[in-house]
């Protein structure tokens, strides 16, 4: 049987409809000023707030869609990793033993190391440097993993340096992962992706790739595919100098307590 909306239900939706719409309007109104702020930056401010709370409306958008997308294509096959367990000894494994037996989504960021330097890229790993932190978060409710093109010991050598006790890192050295999942170029330089894949009873399927690092960006822009999983970024939004030329190193200056 059909359902069919009441007048009186029709009009209770016009109402909490107008009632939502309105309360948008005040949200893009902020309630509170700050001290000796000017009517100036005040109106300012709220101009900013409103596309503020358009950015987190399209941000969520994307995300809802992101999330919509069908299962890709099936594993290409079962990809066996070096990594080294207790510090000392090398072990194989595939990539059907990264999925924990409750958890069947796994996130992969491909550490672009060698760079074109032959050595750790200084963006990869100011990434890495803030997901050491963040990786028992994450892993408590999805599979994650970093994958590197470089052996197994040196990569082992610079999480030491780096202090990186919580990550978990393979070497692809032996496999064509990096390949066949575009974090690695026919010229053999590597790339900075972010795969997800999903696992749907025996098999494993490509979720979701980073593919805007791809893209033409806009003027003035990077690629910025993986902003979200870099902090630092959007710490610099926030401030009037914004991110300018700036650039991630693998050290700085000490500056004064």
């Amino acid at each position: 049987m059909r359902n069919v909306m009441r007048p009186e239900d029709s009009c209770n939706f016009l109402i909490r409809y107008q009632i939502q719409m309105e309360d948008n309007k005040l949200m893009t109104k902020s309630n509170i000023a700050y001290a000796n702020e000017s009517n100036k930056y005040r109106a300012a401010r709220n101009k900013l707030l409103e596309a503020e709370i358009e950015l987190r409306r399209h941000l969520e958008s994307v995300a809802a869609l992101r999330r919509q997308l069908p299962l890709g294509g099936k594993l290409k096959e079962d990809y066996v990793f070096e990594e080294m367990q207790n510090g000392q000894k090398i072990v194989q494994t595939k990539f059907s033993q990264l999925f924990d037996p409750k958890k069947n989504t796994l996130i992969t960021y491909s550490f672009m190391f060698p760079d074109r330097n032959g050595k750790p890229c200084p963006a990869c790993t100011s990434i890495l440097d803030g997901l050491n932190g963040s990786a028992l978060h994450i892993r408590d409710k999805v599979n994650y993993v970093v994958i590197a093109k470089a052996p197994i010991q040196k990569i082992m050598q610079w999480a030491q340096k780096r202090d990186w006790k919580n990550l978990r890192l393979l070497s692809s050295s032996k496999n064509n992962f990096n390949k066949d999942y575009f974090s690695e170029g026919a010229d053999g330089s590597q790339h900075p992706l972010l795969n997800v894949f999903a696992k749907k009873a025996k098999s494993i399927f490509h979720f979701y790739g980073t593919e805007s690092y791809f893209a033409p960006a806009d003027k003035g822009q990077d690629p910025r595919h993986v902003d979200l999983i870099w902090p630092i970024w959007q710490m610099f939004d926030y401030t009037p100098e914004g991110r300018g030329h700036w650039g991630p190193q693998y050290s700085y200056p000490k500056t004064k307590k």
